[in-house]
C-alpha cells in the first residue's frame, strides 16, 4: 500500500525530489539538531514524525531517549535517519 501511495505521489510530483523524500521519511526516525551561534547546542533523535506547530515557528516530537514530548523552535537541523 505505501508503495502505490509513493509512485502515486511520484507521478503527481515529478521532478521534483524534495517533496518525494518528504513522503519517504514519514514515520521514519529523525536526528534533530539545535543551532545557536555556529554552535549545536542540543540534539535528540524522535521516535517517528517530526511535526510543525499550527501557526508557528516551532516543531515538536517524541524523543528516543526519555519517551517524553519535545517542543522546539529555533536553527534546527532534522533529518531522517531510516
Amino acid at each position: 500500500m505505501k508503495s502505490l501511495v509513493l509512485s502515486m505521489v511520484m507521478v503527481a510530483c515529478l521532478g521534483c525530489d524534495a517533496r518525494i523524500s518528504q513522503f519517504q521519511a514519514i514515520g521514519a526516525k529523525h536526528h534533530i539538531e539545535l543551532w545557536s551561534g555556529g554552535k549545536m547546542v542540543r540534539e535528540w533523535t524522535s521516535t517517528g514524525k517530526v511535526l510543525t506547530e499550527t501557526n508557528s515557528d516551532g516543531y515538536y516530537f517524541c524523543d528516543v531517549e526519555t519517551q517524553r514530548l519535545v517542543r522546539v523552535t529555533g536553527d534546527l537541523v532534522i533529518t531522517p535517519t531510516d
